[in-house]
């Protein structure tokens, strides 16, 4: 079809009415095409191929039988219409092809009014339920109202479920401009609610771009569900478009994949998936080919896929034989303390309670920190290399250990000498780097309070609380003396975080990046009851800001849907980030995410020109410090360039009026601090 010279002249017989129940709609105005030319025309949600010849108008299907070509692409060749992929060539009228082709895309009759253009169209059936649309009522049933992603050509039929979803006010979508944005912002939600929310992707690159994300989610074990659209089965593993092997590439990363085929019980395998994230608090994925996603779902009347009788009580009871070699480890000790991991925060409550019931000093991970305040009588603040030096003096004088929700990673130093009674809900995390002395598989909060009971005849020792008074005026004196250091180089980091420590409100949500900002943060933020979460065991620098977009969802109420909660507890707390500039680098285009979703996100930047606990360790290690500058814009402009507000604090007593403005602000605001890459 290459030479339309040799094609006859194309038919410019006029296209019948169509056969079934019709209506007329213009397409454009006489003169707005001239003769010889193309154009893309779309009615509703059909998108047409207009075209005009000496012949006069013609309105064809906007796809090329062949290969799906957007016709109105196209160009007029010698009077026929030519596909602009593949060169295909069709009357411009009528869509006939030349002999010997029979394969002609839709053509539809056109008509010249005084006001323009029309064309008669088949009055569109009604739309008809789906595999796609089965699979989300399923996952909302499950209480996932929140999906994160990027439309794009291999999810468009999945795509259009949502957005049905969306107009039913069933579940919110939120677009995103990168991937790897959505896995973090989803992964974040989960780790704050405990609850489910849903990243979405195309076939190839952008289901790889979640990868990052989601290795979050698994290692700090937070409920997720990734979709990906995939390539049509009909070309999957001959090398097309985007071709991955989207299973392969997911294996390591989701407790549970698998992929949704034309006969699949898509609202199981939609059970199963929301069930796994949830019960095991891992990655669950779903791939969608591309074609099965619009398929008819295969029985209409079937209702969708809930967690009704699917889950019991996971708040596991410990053994009667562990709480009662724990009580007599902790009867036996005159010096207990107790080490608060992340896995601990929704029993936290109950931990506090066994801490005053035995007078026992309380350190947190660097992970767990927020979770009991450090204005508390019995907090010590964080234990490890992010910590206070109070935590670490209590964990050398202790003679036994409790810990609830910690992973004993070497970050944290917590002494694997001592008698030790671990509390988990995981039985692998029981001992995993080394044996302790008393395992014990429960839920954080139940083994509290059975511990309260079983101890209850416990004498404790009243001086505690002191002891812990005494070693804060010792930390916040050394905190002091720092906050006056000044090499006229940019902001101390200990006056950032004492500014932080007095501003942000205590039923603040934060999320905080990795860098030496995160390490002032673990020693110098004192917590009065916010909640913190990051990066934990990945460390995955560009956490912090999608984080925030993942936290803030939670915190507006949520869709109505038969599983979505109503974001009570939540509910109005503000949102704020902390980073450094190498983070908010990555994904700082994000910016114009929160902007066009109203978010109401305080991201503080602390700006040293540099990845500074990269160059810190190059020092540490006897290297030369070596590609670790940055060049950076006036993040604050970029801020005002995006539609949010932007504040530049190039010197402490600047702090406090940039700060407090920030956090007033109704929608996302910046803060850069120009800090100190040596003063941390």
């Amino acid at each position: 079809m290459s030479d339309t010279s040799q094609h006859p002249t194309p038919s410019a017989a006029v296209p019948a009415l169509p056969a079934s129940e019709f209506a007329w709609h213009r397409l454009i105005g006489v003169d707005e095409l001239d003769v010889g030319r193309v154009t893309t025309v779309t009615v509703e949600r059909e998108s047409l191929c207009v075209t005009r010849t000496e012949s006069g108008f013609g309105c064809l299907a906007n796809a090329c039988p062949h290969q799906g070509g957007p016709l109105g692409e196209g160009s007029i060749e010698g009077g026929w219409l030519r596909c602009p992929w593949h060169g295909y060539d069709y009357s411009p009228r009528n869509g006939t092809p030349p002999p010997p082709f029979d394969d002609a895309p839709a053509a539809y009759r056109t008509e010249v009014r005084s006001d323009g253009v029309y064309v008669a169209l088949p009055i569109a059936p009604s739309r008809s339920r789906t595999v796609s649309d089965q699979l989300v009522e399923t996952m909302t049933a499950w209480g996932v109202t929140w999906v994160f992603g990027m439309v794009g050509h291999s999810n468009l039929g999945f795509a259009d479920a949502l957005r049905e979803a969306e107009a039913e006010g069933s579940l919110r979508f939120i677009g995103v401009r990168h991937e790897g944005a959505a896995s973090f912002a989803a992964t974040a939600y989960g780790k704050l609610t405990g609850g489910l929310a849903a990243c979405f992707a195309i076939a190839g690159p952008g289901s790889t771009n979640l990868l990052t994300g989601l290795y979050d989610a698994k290692m700090d074990r937070a409920p997720v569900l990734a979709l990906s659209g995939q390539v049509p089965s009909s070309v999957r593993g001959r090398g097309a478009f985007q071709d991955t092997d989207l299973s392969a590439a997911f294996a390591d990363v989701s407790r549970y994949s698998a992929t949704v085929q034309a006969g699949s019980d898509a609202a199981e395998l939609m059970n199963l998936a929301c069930k796994t994230a949830l019960v095991e608090r891992d990655v669950a994925h779903l791939v969608l080919p591309d074609e099965v996603q619009v398929l008819p779902a295969a029985a209409p009347e079937r209702p969708a896929g809930s967690p009704q009788g699917r889950t019991g009580d996971r708040r596991v009871s410990p053994a009667a034989d562990a709480l009662d070699a724990a009580a007599d480890v902790l009867s036996g000790s005159k010096r207990p303390m107790i080490v608060v991991g992340h896995g601990a925060r929704s029993g936290i409550d109950d931990i506090v309670a066994l801490a005053e019931a035995i007078d026992a000093p309380v350190a947190t991970t660097f992970k767990g920190k927020g979770l009991i305040a450090d204005q508390h009588p019995l907090a010590c603040g964080v234990l490890g290399r992010s910590g206070t030096p109070i935590a670490s003096w209590f964990m050398n004088e202790a003679d036994a250990l409790v810990t609830f929700g910690v992973s004993f990673a070497n970050h944290t130093g917590i002494a694997s000498y001592k008698p030790i009674v671990q509390v988990d809900f995981d039985p692998m995390a029981l001992g995993r780097f080394h044996a302790v002395t008393v395992p014990m598989l429960a839920d954080a909060g139940v083994a509290a309070r059975a511990l309260v009971g079983a101890l209850a005849s416990r004498a404790g020792s009243p001086s505690a609380a002191a002891e812990v008074a005494a070693r804060w005026d010792i930390w916040r004196a050394e905190k002091q003396r720092r906050q006056v250091d000044d090499r006229s180089s940019g902001v101390n980091s200990a006056v950032v975080f004492e500014a932080l420590s007095r501003l942000v409100p205590a039923d603040a949500v934060m999320t905080v990046d990795v860098g030496n900002h995160a390490y002032s943060f673990g020693r110098y933020f004192e917590p009065c009851g916010q909640t913190v979460l990051m990066s934990g065991y990945l460390g995955s620098i560009g956490f912090a800001f999608p984080a925030a977009m993942g936290c803030w969802v939670a915190t507006q109420r949520a869709p109505v849907s038969a599983g979505g909660a109503d974001g009570s507890l939540w509910a109005g707390r503000p949102v704020v980030s902390v980073s450094g500039d190498g983070g908010f680098g990555q994904y700082a285009m994000e910016l114009t995410t929160a902007v066009k979703y109203g978010m109401g996100i305080t991201h503080v930047l602390l700006n040293n020109g540099e990845l500074g606990k990269i160059s810190k360790e190059q020092r540490a290690a006897e290297f030369d410090v070596w590609q670790t500058s940055l060049h950076n814009p006036s993040f604050a402009e970029f801020a005002e360039l995006c539609g949010a507000m932007g504040r530049q604090v190039t010197a402490a007593d600047e702090l406090d009026t940039a700060l407090s403005e920030a956090l007033a602000h109704p929608g996302p605001a910046l803060v850069e601090v120009l800090t100190d890459p040596l003063l941390v």
